[in-house]
């Protein structure tokens, strides 16, 4: 069990408390992302309702189900991008279509997104009649690609199943994913947890458990102060810091660490069949970067303009800071200036004052964030400002690295959720953060 997870001592430590009886009935695994939280959780749900040894290539009827994501013992909510990965996974079946494991690839990366629409969690949704449609077209292609045969399948049949696939993907996340779980789906997920499983044992996993409002965290509190016996719940988090006490006293964590590059490239070469080359522009994970490359607007074009919306930060805020008669600028602004000036200015933005000019150029240049593009961009920028915040062991680095964090949530919700335009979003930001900024002085 677990041979799948690659370089990670948490699961050593998962096989030991399954095996010798000490596992706990809730969970949560924490550690950065494309450390393989996710895929875990999804293995754990195979071997705790496995009909014989849980071994990796079980054959039993559960097993087969899990391994296809089609086990109705397994729920799977949370908020996130599936995009890119399953542009991935079309690329590489492409290139070797006849390949069984590169064609299950591509259809549990579908899935993943999929089980998010689960019946159970969306039979009262209001977008219920908009993404209905893409729900089954997406199911019928996916059985069509299973049912094809690769030898007699022409490559331009295979290219329009892929894009077809593809295209239904992006409407889907368009269309039904939100920037937060809503406590409708919590509340669902608490009534199905109290079903008798089909198995052995339920599992539900809530990816990002941190994008949750205060009313959601309270209905899944309930849940996790009685959680029944048949159910397993796995919290899945970046920072173990962003789960509330009441939540962290009733789940056992199990610590996911980033990979070493050289087990990144072990496991772009096992599931992807790539090579770390084909990863360019990376600041931090390999596998990262490779998915990212196959997004319409890669890392590598939003990264300089992620930079430079930092840079140009700094910049104002610092001279508003010394318009206060501030004597000093705060080490965090400086530092953060200072550490992605070199990228901005390579970038060929010419430099400017005015924060008004900072996002019309931004907007200018992302195409308006074109594809769904706005919060893998806020994203990008968090990482940044973590980035600098772990090169100082000044704790003001930190209350800056929360302020950010706070306000690039709010604004994703503005956007994802409320529908505000992201050059609005983005100027609210930019006067947030720098307001925020002037309160630290």
């Amino acid at each position: 069990m677990f041979e799948n997870i690659i370089e990670q001592s948490a699961v050593n430590q998962l096989r030991d408390d399954i095996l010798g009886g000490r596992f706990a009935p809730s969970v949560l695994f924490y550690g950065p992302g494309e450390s393989g939280k996710v895929s875990a959780a999804l293995e754990l749900a195979r071997v705790l309702s496995c009909e014989k040894d849980a071994a990796w290539k079980c054959s039993c009827n559960s097993c087969r189900k899990h391994r296809y994501l089609q086990h109705d013992d397994l729920l799977v909510l949370g908020c996130r991008s599936f995009a890119a990965e399953i542009a991935a996974g079309s690329s590489v079946f492409l290139k070797n279509p006849s390949n069984q494991n590169v064609k299950l690839l591509l259809f549990r990366s579908i899935r993943k997104l999929m089980i998010r629409f689960s019946p159970v969690l969306i039979q009262d949704d209001p977008k219920l009649n908009k993404i209905s449609p893409v729900l089954q077209s997406l199911d019928d292609r996916l059985t069509e690609l299973m049912a094809l045969d690769e030898k007699t399948a022409g490559q331009s049949a295979l290219e329009k199943l892929c894009g077809s696939l593809i295209k239904d993907v992006q409407s889907l996340e368009k269309e039904g994913i939100s920037s937060t779980i809503p406590i409708g789906h919590i509340r669902r997920a608490s009534y199905w947890c109290r079903l008798a499983p089909e198995s052995k044992r339920k599992t539900l996993i809530i990816e990002n458990a941190e994008n949750m409002r205060d009313e959601a965290r309270n209905s899944l509190l309930k849940l996790l102060e009685e959680p029944p016996a048949t159910v397993c719940i796995v919290l899945t988090v970046q920072r173990r810091e962003a789960v509330i006490p009441t939540i962290l006293s009733r789940v056992r964590p199990y610590r996911f660490l980033k990979r070493s590059a050289e087990s990144e490239k072990e496991v772009l070469r096992r599931v992807f069949q790539s090579t770390a080359e084909e990863a360019k522009g990376t600041t931090g994970s390999l596998i990262s970067a490779y998915l990212e490359s196959f997004a319409p607007q890669s890392t590598e074009k939003l990264y300089p303009l992620a930079a430079w919306f930092l840079v140009s930060f700094a910049r104002i805020t610092a001279i508003s800071i010394k318009k206060t008669g501030a004597d000093t600028i705060p080490g965090f602004i400086n530092a953060l200036g200072e550490h992605y000036a070199q990228i901005a200015e390579s970038s060929g933005f010419e430099r400017t004052l005015k924060s008004a000019s900072v996002i019309k150029t931004i907007i200018a240049k992302s195409a308006n964030f074109e594809d769904e593009s706005f919060s893998r961009f806020l994203k990008i920028c968090l990482d940044m400002v973590g980035n600098v915040t772990r090169t100082a062991e000044d704790p003001q680095y930190a209350v800056y690295n929360d302020i950010f964090r706070k306000h690039i949530e709010k604004t994703v919700t503005a956007v994802d959720v409320l529908n505000i335009n992201a050059a609005s979003a983005l100027e609210a930001l930019f006067y947030n953060l720098k307001k925020e900024a002037l309160r630290q002085v």
